[in-house]
């Protein structure tokens, strides 16, 4: 018996420092990103400036178009190289009217593509108006966007300078959370996750030769590449953006990521929103993880011109989609560590928490270094972003000779040494932030929904977006009906430039 209580303890130390995981890799994505250099990506890349046809999949975008597409022709490019095809999927506000008004102020260069039976979701409509550009020959390339996004004025001279490369399939920009001003604490909790997951992750990703994802507000393909790939997207998951990435990368071209071709965008002001837009996402991701299942820690595969294979690239992508298995089952190892040998489990509670505060530490700084200007403006939700309890633990195992005395005093400490009720508490926190997140988003939809924004600083943003993970794979477990759910667009990027 003795050995079989060893043998869990082992197991239990290891699933705890497992707990780490995300966090550590994510510190080493922002250690790649000074390698990006030795890439050449942006060294000896002079002007290249293919016919370029703009393809934006709209549905009652009548309150975006406008800035768009005005935005779009204004840019730096020149303008007979330019065509922006808007593809109006069955839309029943005022998106035909202001379509017209825009190919009359521009007629060539904008084009009307109207489906009348609409309502199958993005791919499709992205499907119909990439069979209208592909019909002839003038498209040398094709830019695919968003409806309410908005180009800098150098982003596609930027992003098409790497088309000149015959082995570059596709180019992504830097989508940034464009709400400025306007914006409220959860747009800045997003701005700073697009720090994080963009601009370090997928320079990260420039690194390592593969790329995730292609950015669905901003991807720039060869028509070669396209017509590779079949010319069309796929429609039968959730996640077009992701496998139209992966297959580029499969018929043997590189994608790409330009950090300094920059685009904004808006992101939900809302947690129902919010949820929506990242139940979807994810539902996407698990589908490309089970699409792509004999990809995976395969790096062997690389002699068939790809890396997704790479075992940090499978790393990086697993660790994830198992961020909420990692923390429910450190916090379920760390109660069993403590009932059964409290010592062992309050010095792994600690190095479990120094090393999620070193990592927390450096990517706030390089955070700041890699976006400063964004960062400047979401430093406080940054600071938050684990959540207020979160933190809270993070400065308590900074300081232990501080904080230990002060919890003996007040009783919370065991005859050891160690927190009694309170090392409970703490112990299942990381398991129980789920919950209570997913608790915060139920608030939003009830007079009590004043209390959602509370419970979400002292959870933390990226619980929800794990709880958000978990709702996912029930909905897949239950082969839930795939249905593309667009967020409520305003306007107030464009307005707030």
């Amino acid at each position: 018996m003795d050995v079989l209580n060893q043998i869990l303890h082992v197991v239990a130390t290891v699933l705890v420092l497992l707990g780490a995981v995300p966090l550590v890799v994510a510190v080493l994505q922002f250690l790649l990103v000074g390698l990006q250099r030795f890439r050449h990506l942006y060294v000896d890349r002079p002007p290249h400036l293919p016919r370029t046809a703009v393809l934006i999949p709209a549905w009652n975008e009548a309150p975006v178009l406008t800035a768009s597409v005005e935005g779009l022709l204004a840019m730096r490019y020149p303008e007979d190289r330019l065509r922006v095809v808007v593809v109006d999927d069955a839309s029943t506000d005022g998106t035909p009217g202001v379509m017209r008004e825009l190919t009359a102020r521009h007629p060539g260069r904008v084009v009307h593509l109207r489906r009348e039976d609409g309502g199958q979701g993005k791919a499709h409509t992205l499907n119909h108006g990439l069979a209208h550009v592909l019909g002839d020959d003038w498209a040398e390339a094709v830019l695919v966007m968003d409806a309410d996004v908005v180009f800098d004025r150098d982003a596609l001279l930027r992003m098409a300078r790497h088309l000149a490369d015959p082995e570059v399939g596709a180019v992504t920009a830097y989508i940034k959370e464009g709400s400025g001003k306007q914006g409220n604490y959860l747009t800045r909790y997003i701005a700073f996750e697009y720090i994080t997951a963009q601009a370090a992750a997928r320079r990260a990703q420039n690194v390592l030769g593969v790329v995730a994802c292609l950015a669905g507000g901003a991807q720039l393909h060869s028509r070669e590449s396209l017509e590779a790939i079949g010319g069309r997207i796929d429609t039968t998951t959730l996640a077009e953006d992701t496998v139209t990435t992966f297959e580029t990368q499969l018929a043997g071209r590189r994608v790409v990521f330009d950090g300094y071709a920059t685009v904004l965008a808006e992101e939900p002001g809302d947690l129902a929103g919010l949820w929506k837009q990242r139940l979807r996402w994810a539902r996407g991701n698990l589908q490309v993880s089970h699409r792509y299942r004999h990809l995976w820690f395969r790096p062997w595969k690389r002699r068939e011109g790809h890396r997704l294979g790479s075992v940090f690239f499978g790393l990086i992508w697993y660790s994830l989609l198992a961020t909420p298995v990692l923390l429910t089952v450190c916090s379920a190892s760390l109660l069993y560590l403590y009932f059964t040998d409290s010592g062992r489990s309050w010095e792994l509670f600690r190095w479990l928490w120094v090393i999620n505060l070193v990592c927390y530490l450096l990517i706030i700084l390089m955070s700041a270094a890699v976006d400063g200007s964004t960062f400047r403006r979401c430093w406080r939700e940054a600071l938050v972003y684990p959540g207020i309890v979160s933190a809270l633990i993070l400065v308590l195992t900074a300081f232990p000779g501080y904080f230990l005395p002060l919890l003996e005093r007040h009783g919370w400490l065991a005859e050891d040494g160690s927190p009694r009720l309170l090392m409970v508490v703490v112990y299942a926190w990381l398991g129980l932030a789920l919950p209570l997140a997913w608790l915060a988003k139920l608030l939003t939809g009830t007079r009590f929904r004043f209390l959602a924004p509370v419970l979400l600083h002292l959870v933390g943003y990226g619980s929800l977006l794990a709880a958000c993970l978990v709702a996912a794979w029930v909905q897949e477990r239950r082969k839930k009906e795939l249905k593309w759910d667009k967020t409520e667009k305003t306007g107030k990027v464009a307005a707030g430039r």
